[in-house]
């Protein structure tokens, strides 16, 4: 081919690829635009993604799907939002609609009617409180909610609440309906069947809650090593007698302090006075570690499951 010839082709051809190239960055814009508009019918998350990417990755804007929703672990317990209807329900009217109580009811159950009270025949509850919430099915559940009047009597409600699936939200779904109370359970054999005597445990122990509830003396002295522990404050008793001891190993009965290391654990039974002189009685479990012949206090343990033997 003659050098003219060369030359006049690629003159011709110059503009062609220019002209291709053009077309291609005009298709791409308009597909660009194309996919934005497509993620803003999707909704505004999607949006978000397609305007934090590049105008030309139409990968990054369209949507791949509905993201996966992690549930909290379980279901919250429904039984505070409940005993919350509860108390507005039953201090509300349906002669008074416009009343706080009856509009917070109406608020938490839209579709659940108001009683209709005799004016001071029933009073409103003293107090109200959720004591057992059964789950009857997925979101379904049936709390059981105590309602105390000033005469002492309680009556049971069995208030029935759906809860969403992550436990953030609540309704209540139908009328309370009036209920038995809840049985007795019966009560395992205390482990603490050891009867401690006067003596060095003992001793300890009361000295211990003395500064724990008086605020008399100093209460690390009786902690072991590294046991951090605060006392009570405001001090709310003025004076504390040992009443009974009693353990769940015999080392805790022993007439001397067993060898270092030895632990036991104790239930103590305290009478505490008032600065009014009222009287108290309370109760404590106490974990006890032998140290250089003393007996010193390593947990405050009340309120701990009594499945017996030292920690």
């Amino acid at each position: 081919m003659f050098p003219a010839k060369q030359a006049s082709e690629s003159e011709a051809a110059a503009p062609m690829a220019a002209s291709a190239r053009l077309e291609a960055m005009r298709r791409r814009v308009r597909f660009s635009r194309l996919a934005v508009w497509s993620v803003i019918a999707a909704g505004p998350i999607a949006l978000g993604v397609a305007v934090t990417s590049a105008p030309t990755t139409v990968e990054a804007a369209t949507p791949a799907g509905p993201a996966a929703v992690r549930s909290a672990p379980g279901v919250a317990d429904p039984g505070g939002y409940a005993q919350l209807f509860l108390g507005a329900w039953l201090r509300s009217s349906a002669d008074d609609e416009a009343s706080a109580q009856a509009r917070l009811a109406q608020v938490l159950a839209p579709d659940v009617e108001l009683p209709d009270p005799v004016e001071d025949a029933q009073p409103a509850p003293q107090s109200v409180m959720a004591v057992r919430s059964a789950q009857r099915s997925a979101g379904t559940w049936s709390v059981t909610v105590a309602a105390q009047y000033n005469d002492g009597s309680v009556r049971y409600f069995a208030v029935p609440v759906a809860a969403g699936a992550a436990g953030a939200s609540f309704s209540v779904t139908g009328t309370p309906g009036v209920v038995a109370g809840p049985a007795q359970a019966a009560v395992a054999k205390s482990p603490y069947d050891v009867s401690v005597p006067d003596g060095a445990l003992s001793s300890a122990a009361g000295e211990f809650f003395a500064a724990y509830l008086t605020g008399s003396g100093e209460v690390d002295r009786y902690l072991a090593p590294g046991v951090p522990l605060s006392v009570v404050a405001p001090a709310p008793y003025a004076a504390v007698s040992l009443q009974h001891v009693s353990a769940v190993e015999e080392a805790a009965a022993a007439e001397q302090v067993p060898s270092d290391g030895t632990k036991v654990r104790v239930l103590v039974h305290l009478e505490a006075r008032d600065a009014a002189g009222g009287q108290w009685p309370l109760a404590y479990e106490l974990a006890l570690k032998a140290r250089s012949g003393r007996w010193e206090v390593a947990a405050l343990e009340s309120g701990a499951a009594r499945t017996g033997g030292a920690r």
